[in-house]
């Protein structure tokens, strides 16, 4: 299975382990799916991971990094027009979603990427994500 991750999901699950975002990410680290992404989408993960305000530990985002790189799926995204989105900073995973076919987009906020939900595209919240997938 092929996801794309938005980086907020990251965020949350680093933070605290034992929501749906922390489930997710054991799903990650236990090679339960892959990982789409491309340059931007990783460069976004290392620069709010790093944020020293989040207080998520460095050694824990760098292997969340690192397993990306290794065992997820690099994308060279096509580009798409941004007219359809409010918040252009979405588009790197917007790309990397519909040019790799992934199976899922996983976003806190649904509403950056309701477009892609109108089209009946795959975009879900983490709870929707582990109810259709993990349960």
């Amino acid at each position: 299975m092929l996801v794309v991750l938005d980086t907020n999901v990251l965020v949350s699950g680093l933070m605290n382990g034992a929501g749906n975002p922390g489930k997710i990410i054991d799903l990650v680290l236990d090679n339960r799916f892959q990982i789409a992404y491309d340059d931007r989408i990783l460069g976004e993960y290392e620069d709010v991971l790093s944020r020293t305000k989040l207080h998520i530990r460095p050694a824990l985002a760098r292997a969340i990094i690192a397993h990306t790189e290794i065992s997820g799926v690099f994308v060279e995204a096509e580009r798409v027009s941004d007219d359809d989105f409010s918040d252009r900073d979405e588009l790197p995973f917007i790309e990397v979603f519909i040019t790799s076919n992934a199976d899922a987009l996983v976003t806190g906020n649904l509403r950056h990427f309701s477009p892609l939900q109108k089209k009946g595209m795959a975009v879900f919240t983490p709870a929707q994500f582990i109810e259709t997938f993990f349960l």
